[in-house]
């Protein structure tokens, strides 16, 4: 089964991608870390009901990696923006992966370790609406230091050309706050309330 984790904004610098979360949500992100194998490095927000959210972008100080970055950060350019979201899978490094997925590796960063599915080119199956795959094993999970935000998912929206398609392979999910439509182009939105009842779209 599949278990919501986090949601992930991508951006071209982390700066501007803080800025741009911190500007709509109403809230200061807390330093994340660098990830040393894809040369990347993020800021994180913690949302209610264990979830989190996470802002990355390509760490310029870190090594080029030997292989393509997650999430697509090769590709990315523009606006920072919502581009994907992340699930927990238990028992990763025994799963048959999905299609567009090529094996599973161990990653650290600080006092974290965690298995995560690699996609196959850096790029998560159906434009990077279906979700990363994440394995926390017996680190605590990382929403568990993060400070309360007030803020909480309502819903995300993945809309796909072949959402019938995405709907049979979300089938280990069983999460009403997510909702797959046909659509002529990909694209994820995501609905958080906010302790005083404004709503904010990402």
């Amino acid at each position: 089964m599949y278990e919501f984790d986090h949601l992930v904004i991508a951006a071209e610098r982390l700066e501007a991608g803080v800025a741009w979360a911190e500007e709509r949500l109403g809230v200061a992100l807390e330093a994340g870390g660098q990830h040393a194998r894809y040369g990347t490095h993020n800021a994180l927000l913690g949302l209610a009901e264990g979830l989190y959210l996470e802002v990355i972008a390509i760490d310029p100080e870190a090594e080029a990696p030997k292989g393509p970055r997650w999430f697509g950060l090769d590709q990315f350019s523009g606006a920072p923006r919502l581009i994907t979201w992340v699930c927990r899978a238990k028992g990763l490094a025994e799963w048959s992966l999905p299609a567009g997925f090529g094996g599973v590796v161990g990653l650290t960063r600080g006092a974290l370790s965690w298995d995560m599915a690699e996609a196959l080119g850096g790029v998560l199956p159906f434009d990077q609406c279906h979700p990363g795959l994440i394995d926390w094993g017996a680190t605590p999970h990382p929403a568990t230091r993060l400070a309360p935000s007030g803020l909480s998912l309502e819903s995300l929206r993945l809309a796909h050309p072949e959402a019938e398609s995405l709907q049979e392979a979300l089938r280990p999910l069983a999460d009403g706050r997510v909702e797959i439509v046909l659509a002529d182009a990909p694209e994820l939105s995501a609905r958080l309330l906010a302790r005083d009842g404004r709503e904010i779209i990402l």
